[in-house]
């Protein structure tokens, strides 16, 4: 049985997850998880077929600072604002007593400059969450990502 402040806070952990990108706070986004993490985005056509192909892969925290700075100084993209939906929040599993598995479901919508909203993303996050005295962070994320055909380049987190 898992502890209930456990899970209250894995559900802290995704509504921070998900109000970091909305914002465009990704520095905080960043805090949510460990140094040596894994972040990966893969279409779910390769994970049923077993393919390793990725759209998006960050092995450690380095690259995902690299990423963010990225964005921030370098990279051209069309700008636009997120709001992710994130629901069914599953514990799945315990594997000791600091990580567990946990899945959720993810809607992902983005809006441009004249106010242009439509379905951008939608999917499952598979996480392992790490716990370090009672604060969960991402040792893993990885997004399943059910629409293959992804509107328009993808340049910020899902």
């Amino acid at each position: 049985m898992i502890e209930v402040e456990k899970r209250f806070a894995i559900e802290d952990l995704y509504s921070a997850y998900g109000s970091c990108l909305d914002n465009d706070k990704l520095e905080e986004w960043l805090d949510l998880f460990v140094e040596k993490c894994v972040y990966k985005i893969t279409p779910k056509q390769n994970v049923t077929l077993g393919l390793p192909v990725t759209l998006m892969l960050c092995e450690n925290k380095n690259m995902l600072r690299d990423r963010i700075v990225s964005l921030r100084q370098a990279n051209e993209y069309s700008i636009h604002t997120d709001k992710h939906l994130i629901s069914n929040v599953c514990i799945k599993a315990e594997v000791d007593a600091n990580i567990m598995m946990v899945e959720a479901n993810y809607a992902l919508f983005q809006t441009d400059n004249e106010g242009n909203g439509s379905l951008y993303s939608f999917g499952t996050y598979i996480d392992e969450v790490f716990f370090n005295k009672n604060v969960p962070k991402f040792l893993s994320k990885t997004v399943i990502v059910e629409n293959w055909s992804i509107p328009h380049m993808l340049s910020t987190p899902i």
